[in-house]
């Protein structure tokens, strides 16, 4: 996602229409990722590997109110609901990559995703992972949150 991430989103859509419910297709299949989308109010969660008729099978689920989640999202709620730790964005630590100061300078520049991958000869692929790390990465909530990051930091 180009602007922010399915947390994020999932938070925005939420709040702002608590009757609409969010089913999360993702490729992440990590606790932290899964539980947050959870807290977040997520009804469902599949991954993008999921089948056709799994998918029909969440979304008429979640359409008519019920929660769905695959297998490998119930395996790590479970393990997590097991464990009892809060799982916590990890706080930034060490330094960036020098593809992430680049990254994160043309974005304090205002530039799109897709002019950053035209001007670096990537992928927008690549580089909304590249924006979504560093938000995590910074503990930023938001792309404002990366330009105070950059501006705090001389790396505009």
């Amino acid at each position: 996602m180009p602007v922010m991430d399915g947390i994020m989103a999932t938070h925005l859509i939420t709040e702002k229409y608590p009757k609409i419910k969010v089913l999360a297709l993702s490729m992440h299949d990590d606790e932290s990722h899964i539980i947050n989308m959870l807290q977040e109010g997520t009804a469902g969660y599949i991954l993008k590997t999921t089948g056709q008729k799994e998918l029909t099978k969440a979304l008429r689920l979640v359409a008519e109110g019920h929660s769905y989640f695959t297998k490998e999202a119930s395996e790590v709620m479970l393990g997590y609901i097991a464990q009892k730790k809060p799982v916590k964005k990890e706080r930034y630590k060490g330094e960036l990559t020098k593809r992430e100061r680049e990254i994160l300078k043309l974005i304090a520049e205002e530039y799109t995703n897709f002019e950053i991958a035209d001007l670096l000869c990537l992928s927008p692929r690549t580089i909304d992972t590249h924006r979504r790390n560093l938000l995590q990465k910074l503990d930023a909530k938001n792309t404002a949150g990366l330009v105070k990051y950059a501006l705090s930091h001389d790396l505009n």
